[in-house]
């Protein structure tokens, strides 16, 4: 960059050459000092104005002022009152979902009222929370205020964390519910009418009095077999009464067997699952004809398969079946 300087057309002309980078630090510098005098005029002109009371200076800088702070107590308003508005509607929802919560809490058998009567620690001034034994009339704060705000979002914090910890349990119970649900066994080993049920009958071999231990699903031979709970399989084996027999422990006590089975298609130590086909109808042990002979064992004890299995499910005994075991 060259720059020329002449005085007249007899004067020597001058030339001043300058590289990109002198020009950039030179326009750099010019930048920066003006920066600096606008700063000191500012100072020094502008606020000591306002602050002396010069007569025209001073009421441009009021005004200026005065319309920075109307601007920003407007922008605090307008959010203070969105953020009001939001709080408004979370505490909405807080509420119906505490009502909610209290309905599955019911189904679930969780008090609620235990949870909301548990202690909280005592705080002190010093802590920022209140001292014990204090009291006296509660006037809330403005909506639109901003301590009012902060202490309506830590009031639905807390309730929120304690609904989280209330759907929590609730959900555990239920998880609990529905797999004491999956160990019971409710569900029909093989979906046919029941041909003898549980209690004292004469025995179709002997014909003498006997108890009947179990109930008996009259089918052909090969008819698939399904557990009626999930569990792990505990015997099978051979039986001289049942023939090929099958035990599955559903745990707490309950155990089922499916006997005079034709087949039996899992081994001990098996963890089988409700539904689950696990052996085929047969005629196996002590039987007059194929059929399923089910049982359901509390603490080694027969019991009525009848009061296990699904109401809507159960199909009635019927009288023209033949007695089978």
């Amino acid at each position: 960059m060259q720059i020329l300087i002449t005085h007249d057309s007899r004067a020597r002309t001058r030339v001043l050459q300058f590289s990109w980078w002198r020009v950039a630090a030179i326009v750099g510098l010019t930048t920066v000092l003006l920066m600096l005098a606008s700063g000191a005029v500012y100072h020094f002109i502008f606020l000591k104005a306002a602050r002396e009371g010069w007569p025209i200076v001073s009421q441009i800088v009021k005004l200026v002022v005065r319309d920075e702070i109307a601007q920003r107590d407007r922008f605090m308003r307008e959010n203070l009152d969105a953020m009001a508005q939001h709080v408004g509607e979370m505490h909405a929802k807080l509420i119906k979902l505490e009502a909610m919560g209290e309905r599955v809490s019911g189904l679930a058998g969780v008090k609620v009222d235990e949870m909301k009567s548990l202690p909280r620690p005592a705080t002190d001034l010093n802590s920022g929370g209140k001292v014990p034994g204090a009291g006296g009339p509660f006037i809330p704060a403005p909506a639109s205020s901003l301590e009012a705000l902060r202490g309506l979002i830590v009031t639905l914090d807390e309730s929120t964390e304690q609904h989280t910890d209330l759907f929590t349990l609730v959900e555990s119970r239920l998880l609990q519910a529905r797999l004491k649900s999956l160990m019971v066994p409710n569900s029909r080993p093989i979906e046919v009418p029941v041909g003898s049920g549980f209690g004292f009958r004469q025995d179709p071999i002997s014909g003498r009095a006997a108890l009947h231990s179990g109930l008996d699903f009259p089918s052909d031979v090969g008819t698939p077999i399904r557990a009626a709970a999930g569990g792990v399989v505990i015997a099978s084996e051979w039986h001289a009464a049942y023939g090929q027999v099958l035990e599955i422990n559903h745990g707490n006590g309950l155990v089922t067997r499916y006997a005079h089975c034709s087949k039996v298609l899992v081994e001990a130590g098996v963890v089988v699952k409700r539904g689950q086909v696990v052996a085929e109808v047969g005629t196996s042990g002590r039987s007059t004809g194929p059929h399923l002979h089910f049982e359901v064992l509390l603490e080694g004890v027969p019991q009525d398969p009848a009061q296990f299995l699904d109401s809507g499910n159960r199909a009635p005994i019927t009288a023209e079946a033949r007695p089978r075991r």
